[in-house]
């Protein structure tokens, strides 16, 4: 039994190579003022690969990978705090828990304390717009977990 399928899940291996899902390319966040955002996800420790503010983008990178977030203006978009059922974008850490104190201490505010799951600890925020961002660590599942 692979470590998938002992949480319940398995993988589809019946697509066409053609149509397989390969991974992730950006996620798109929508906010009201770049300004801002960029300084929001640069406390909460996204560098930022590029910035284009005549077009009201940038790209935070996430890791090693190429793809990342990429913050968009959108008119008419106001401050708002999330909801319970909003969509959630969790990132995977090194530790939960350290990264929401150093959150904290950069000021960011966590909805909540850091909380267990199967596999380690989360720890969540919203930026202004209510994009809810979590951070999820595999201390409990350690052979799941990337290596920095």
């Amino acid at each position: 039994m692979s470590d998938n399928q002992s949480f319940g899940l398995s993988v589809d291996r019946s697509a066409e190579p053609s149509t397989a899902l390969l991974g992730f390319d950006n996620v798109l966040f929508p906010v009201g003022d770049l300004g801002e955002a960029v300084g929001f996800y640069e406390r909460a420790g996204f560098p930022v690969a590029l910035r284009l503010d005549e077009l009201g983008l940038a790209i935070l990178k996430v890791g090693k990978e190429t793809p990342g977030v990429l913050l968009r203006v959108e008119d008419g978009i106001l401050p708002r705090t999330p909801v319970w059922p909003s969509p959630r974008f969790w990132l995977e850490v090194p530790d939960a828990r350290a990264k929401g104190r150093a959150l904290t201490d950069a000021g960011v505010v966590l909805l909540a304390e850091p909380f267990s799951v199967a596999t380690g600890w989360t720890v969540e925020i919203a930026d202004p717009w209510g994009n809810v961002i979590g951070f999820t660590d595999y201390l409990k599942r350690p052979e799941l977990a990337r290596t920095p």
